[in-house]
């Protein structure tokens, strides 16, 4: 009871060892407690990487209570260690008997063969299914000192006592050692052979899953019950409203359909969940995946090449530091606190011998995209990136110039005036099959083009804010069509539990704005506990009407946004299922529900309000209308070794190691 309880708090002194299935296990045990004894035990959350904060609030509820609590439309009772008990005289199989005349039970499953055998005949005729689980393919099933694994095939002595099977979801598509799919099994159409349904288990949105899913949860769900193969009958999860979502809304869709305009999707750097940031790959998968705008964000090499690449530093998506380029270290303070080896310190020649590397932004909790692709993919130019894109199923392309006045004063060339010539070389200024978009944190850079082309222009609030006042909006209105805004600036969350609604999206659309949101990921530890570790809960949120009503979403995983659109439970007015409606946020919502004041996440200090000194900037300095041949890098001294030779070394592989150790037990 250790494992989910609070009870060494009221009975330090209460553990134990016994012998559970021939392991001797030490804990806190039911059998050494009545009822009453348990009335004041609460309980908490067993898996450390899921929030802490409702632990010690929930009382241990009886069987009967949930009934009555809750009225569940369905009920499946799970028998795990029925030979522990009656070791201990007590009769599980006594208590099944007896509830079931009580209450309706539609499902009972255990791992032991002995418990399903002598209830089966009990229950012939009935609704209630009796199931057996499966655990582990090298676990000794207790009873019959067979492994689970040799069991499996048997489904003719398991038909004798159940009508189904529960097995884990790796009986059915197993891993290879790195995470990646391998072939399904015949485990489904075996069982179905023999007459018994089966239900998969071991799904949590939280959970690691294949690479194949690139932390798509809802799309594992449908590799079970809408591959073209098979339909397993049921799930087990820890997350009941995701597998609702796939198999209500999102399987057997028409492949054919569109769905919904709305939102707009656009990469960000292409499908960089999945390939390196900027890589043809990540551009070629971002088509693929439904994108409507792929986009470039614009560098300048030392050559005056215009490249895509996800950031100015190399060190950031390159191996540039593997390389023998890693000597040309510098430190620019205009840029980046930090020294870098920055794309101007490279021709493009010597860039294209570097490999790329994908971008991991969740590191910190060991979350890693797509290992087997890590380096894979070629880099691009601003000018083949706008060939690829000119024959493509796309709205239009979206082109993103950061540091232009630094690279106009310090490098003496003109970034935006390299962007209008490439587009002009490419077509794309004589040409209505595609929308050219740019954008940009600076306005400088956006009142320079809209002067100079007709392109759609678009302001990226580069930090969190609540709102935004009249002034800064007038401004953005004189040089941008739309603005791009980051999550926390509509749903603020603190200690991940999401504390209100901004209106900023809602006064930004009333003065004719269009507003995009960056940028989502689905790894689950980027999204507010509110979303239940489900990336369409997120979307959702931010996209309906009732939420917060978003135009565009600027995602590294397009594939996830282009599904929610083509959902099926789409236009269903009062009909729509609540899963597929906005989550209550705020007090409403699950920071409403921790009552302790003890609990309570910290409070969120509070955002700024947009105003018209944030927006405006100085002209940008006068350039050369084309990138030069070459552009000199800033002269900048090289940082100095550490002091202290191998002893600062030592000290920072020992924070290293302390992050790394923490992190995993953070996981």
């Amino acid at each position: 009871m250790q494992n989910c309880t609070d009870i060494s708090r009221l009975y330090p002194q209460g553990h134990k060892v016994y012998s559970v299935n021939g392991v001797q296990t030490t804990g806190w045990f039911p059998v050494d407690y009545n009822a009453a004894q348990l009335v004041n035990v609460s309980l908490v959350q067993g898996i450390f990487s899921r929030t802490d904060k409702f632990d010690s609030v929930f009382p241990i509820l009886g069987v009967e209570d949930v009934v009555t609590q809750f009225q569940p439309p369905g009920y499946w009772l799970n028998v795990q260690h029925d030979l522990f008990y009656t070791q201990h005289n007590l009769s599980m199989r006594s208590y099944v008997l007896s509830v079931s005349k009580s209450i309706i039970v539609d499902y009972i499953s255990s791992p032991e063969v002995r418990f399903l055998s002598s209830i089966a005949n009990r229950f012939n005729g009935s609704k209630t299914k009796l199931v057996f689980r499966f655990l582990g393919q090298n676990i000794q099933e207790p009873t019959t000192n067979q492994t689970y694994g040799s069991l499996l095939k048997n489904l003719t002595f398991i038909k004798t006592f159940a009508s189904g099977i529960l097995v884990p979801k790796n009986y059915i598509w197993p891993l290879t050692p790195d995470q990646y799919l391998q072939p399904h099994t015949s485990v489904v159409a075996d069982a179905h052979k023999a007459k018994l349904e089966v239900y998969a288990s071991e799904f949590a949105n939280d959970g690691t899953i294949a690479y194949n899913y690139s932390y798509d949860p809802l799309v594992e769900y449908l590799n079970f019950v809408d591959n073209g193969d098979f339909s397993v009958d049921g799930v087990l999860t820890d997350f009941p409203i995701t597998p609702a979502e796939a198999i209500n809304c999102y399987s057997h869709l028409n492949k054919n359909s569109s769905g919904l305009a709305k939102p707009v999707i656009i990469s960000h750097h292409g499908s960089s969940g999945i390939y390196p940031e900027c890589t043809d790959l990540a551009y070629q998968q971002a088509v693929s995946d439904g994108s409507d705008f792929i986009d470039c964000p614009v560098q300048i090499t030392q050559d005056g090449v215009l490249v895509c690449m996800g950031s100015i530093n190399l060190m950031d998506d390159t191996t540039v530091t593997k390389s023998s380029f890693n000597t040309r270290l510098t430190t620019i303070p205009e840029i980046q606190t930090n020294p870098g080896i920055f794309t101007f310190n490279l021709t493009w020649e010597e860039i294209q011998t570097l490999k790329p590397m994908i971008e991991n932004p969740e590191v910190t909790y060991l979350l890693y995209r797509n290992p087997r692709s890590a380096n894979a993919g070629n880099f691009m130019t601003l000018s083949s990136f706008l060939s690829f894109t000119k024959d493509k199923k796309l709205s239009g392309v979206l082109i993103e110039i950061e540091n232009a006045a630094f690279v106009a004063e310090k490098l003496g060339a003109s970034v935006t005036d390299a962007v209008i010539s490439a587009l002009n070389d490419s077509g794309y200024s004589n040409q209505t099959t595609q929308q050219v978009i740019i954008r940009s944190s600076n306005s400088a850079v956006l009142v320079k083009l809209k002067q100079q082309t007709k392109y759609k222009l678009e302001y990226m609030v580069d930090e969190s804010i609540r709102d935004a006042d009249n002034a800064s909006i007038t401004d953005i209105k004189k040089f941008a069509d739309s603005v791009s805004i980051n999550k926390q600036s509509i749903f603020p969350k603190t200690a991940g539990f999401i504390t209100t609604q901004t209106g900023v999206v809602k006064r930004l659309k009333s003065a004719g704005l269009a507003v995009n949101v960056y940028f989502l990921q689905n790894e689950f530890v980027s999204q507010a506990w509110d979303f239940f570790s489900d990336p369409y809960s997120e979307i959702t949120n931010f996209v309906n009407v009732n939420g917060a009503n978003v135009d565009g979403i600027i995602t590294d995983f397009p594939a996830t946004t282009n599904l929610y659109r083509r959902n099926a439970c789409q236009n269903m007015g009062n009909n729509t299922p609540t899963y597929m409606l906005p989550v209550q946020v705020g007090p409403q919502g699950l920071i409403g529900l921790i009552k302790d004041p003890r609990a309570q996440p910290p409070a969120l200090a509070p955002m700024p309000v947009l105003d018209a000194a944030d927006v405006v900037e100085p002209p940008l300095p006068s350039a050369a209308v084309k990138p030069p041949a070459s552009v000199t890098p800033p002269t900048s001294t090289p940082p100095p070794p550490p002091s202290g030779g191998n002893k600062c070394n030592v000290s920072f592989l020992l924070v290293s190691i302390f992050v790394i150790f923490g992190s995993v037990i953070l996981i």
